[in-house]
């Protein structure tokens, strides 16, 4: 056999492993061909190819993988236990570009899926081999070290650190400032995810000058870009006052505000969740964004958005409404109550139903001004309705109940007062009569209403089945009339006043 007819052998050998891997990683971008490629063994089969002496075959090979991978965790832990993680690591620091992003790939693959097998690529010293990767020329291969980094980091504390520890927050922040958007997008995406966990981890993010950069980019036109910023920043800001702080001092307001009125949806959502980790800290923060304009613009962006997307205003409403009364004034001058009441009736779900009840509370507990505000607005009634309903959550129960009771405890609004009087339970009874006795002895116009409405007949009714306390409202409350018309009104004054019939003897002449 010649040299020649040798060396055709090896040619179509190679030509064989080239269109074997190719055809795997083509066929492994559709989920139908997943199992079948499963059951005949195509780990072990691609596991070789990942370390062939032809680099696009490596390149193919590993693109493979990492499409398995990401289809599934039986998938992903296959390349674990194939001890396939080793050789991506060691190929990281030896080979070239293209072969670097597939690696990352088939790591980011790999992590994404659960903390176990995150810590799998953890343990194969894949931090040491893709932070280096954050300092290669080729936007493409940061990009890919750092979505592979974030998907690590995502998961809990202990990965996230681990990441922190192998000094790939700087780089992160190095590559924030690049001019690639995705490059930026993917950096601020990684950070959000390292920030997430604990103070420490926002604090080790905030101490590699991450908001200097971050701030500016709130104003950027690209939305992808917005949404992760806007997304990192309320990461930050949500552990305690002092990164709260950090993140105000970057000159977020009002620039952040516009975010809420941007076109879209997840860059709104994603600047109302900034705006309400700023909002709950303290009375100075919640102070500043209202000066801002913050209340109209959160109130506008309830108004707006639909469903779960109004959620992280209605609680920024909440939190700044809570921390004292010029504050809640200032939502209600900024038209916060209707928005608030339309979904606390509209929305189906019940969380947000919750919030929205939670919230109406906050603004009106704090003076009869503010619950008058929130009576005039026939919320009272709606607040009841979820509290009594049988389908409502126990949460939507609790927070409407502790709402309602708030704001009656400051309501001198009779009108709004007595239609609860009739449908209420028991426990609110009590509350609406409450403050029908300490207002009635000082009104005679309303003591004159409650009357012709009915009030003082039910509140007969009402005596001859309760007791305790609220049988003492009632007698303070028939303390404020003549004896004649509370007896007048009385379930039993016809049947006397037939006895006095039957017992009287006319004069005959």
């Amino acid at each position: 056999m010649s040299g020649v007819s040798v060396l055709q052998h090896f040619e179509a050998y190679q030509k064989a492993r080239v269109a074997f891997v190719q055809s795997v990683a083509e066929a492994a971008t559709r989920p139908q061909n997943i199992e079948v490629m499963q059951n005949a063994g195509v780990m072990q089969l691609l596991r070789p190819l990942l370390l062939d002496s032809v680099p696009s075959i490596q390149q193919s090979a590993a693109l493979a993988v990492g499409r398995l991978a990401n289809f599934s965790d039986d998938l992903a832990e296959a390349v674990v236990g194939n001890e396939i993680l080793p050789q991506l690591v060691y190929s990281l620091s030896e080979q070239n570009r293209f072969y670097k992003k597939a690696a990352a790939f088939v790591l980011r693959a790999v992590a994404k899926h659960s903390p176990d097998l995150a810590q799998a690529v953890v343990d194969s010293q894949a931090l040491d081999a893709l932070v280096p990767c954050l300092e290669e020329f080729d936007p493409t291969v940061k990009e890919s070290a750092a979505w592979a980094i974030g998907y690590i980091a995502q998961h809990d504390a202990s990965l996230a650190q681990s990441v922190v520890d192998a000094g790939a927050v700087p780089l992160l922040v190095l590559c924030l400032q690049e001019p690639e958007i995705t490059l930026k997008r993917i950096s601020a995406s990684a950070m959000s995810d390292i920030c997430k966990h604990s103070p420490e981890l926002a604090q080790a993010v905030v101490d590699a000058g991450s908001v200097a950069y971050l701030a500016p980019l709130i104003a950027h036109p690209d939305a992808k870009l917005k949404r992760q910023v806007c997304g990192c920043l309320a990461q930050i800001a949500k552990h305690s006052v002092d990164l709260a702080e950090v993140v105000v001092e970057a000159e977020i307001f009002p620039n952040i505000l516009n975010c809420l009125k941007d076109n879209d949806q997840l860059v709104r959502k994603n600047a109302a969740t900034a705006v309400r980790e700023v909002a709950k800290h303290t009375p100075e923060l919640a102070k500043l964004i209202v000066n801002s304009g913050g209340a109209a613009a959160l109130v506008d962006h309830v108004s707006d958005a639909p469903g779960n997307a109004k959620l992280p205003s209605i609680m920024a409403l909440g939190f700044i409404a809570a921390f004292s009364e010029t504050l809640a004034l200032a939502i209600i001058v900024s038209k916060g109550v209707a928005p608030l009441k339309e979904a606390l009736v509209d929305e189906p779900e019940d969380h947000i139903k919750a919030a929205c009840a939670w919230s109406l509370g906050q603004i009106g507990r704090h003076t009869p001004d503010h619950a008058r505000a929130l009576a005039e607005a026939d919320v009272l009634r709606h607040l009841l309705a979820c509290m009594v309903h049988e389908d409502s959550s126990e949460d939507l129960k609790m927070k409407s109940r502790r709402s309602l009771k708030a704001v009656l405890a400051k309501c001198t609004h009779l009108q709004a007062l007595q239609p609860l009087l009739r449908d209420s339970p028991i426990k609110v009874q009590k509350y609406v009569l409450r403050q029908f006795a300490q207002l009635l002895p000082h009104d005679v116009e309303a003591r004159r209403t409650f009357v012709q409405n009915g009030g003082l007949q039910y509140l007969q009714e009402l005596n001859e089945t309760v007791g305790g306390k609220l049988s003492e409202y009632i007698n303070q409350i028939n303390a404020c009339y003549p004896a004649e018309i509370v007896e007048y009104y009385s379930p039993n004054y016809s049947k006397k006043l037939m006895e006095k019939i039957d017992e009287y003897q006319p004069q005959v002449a």
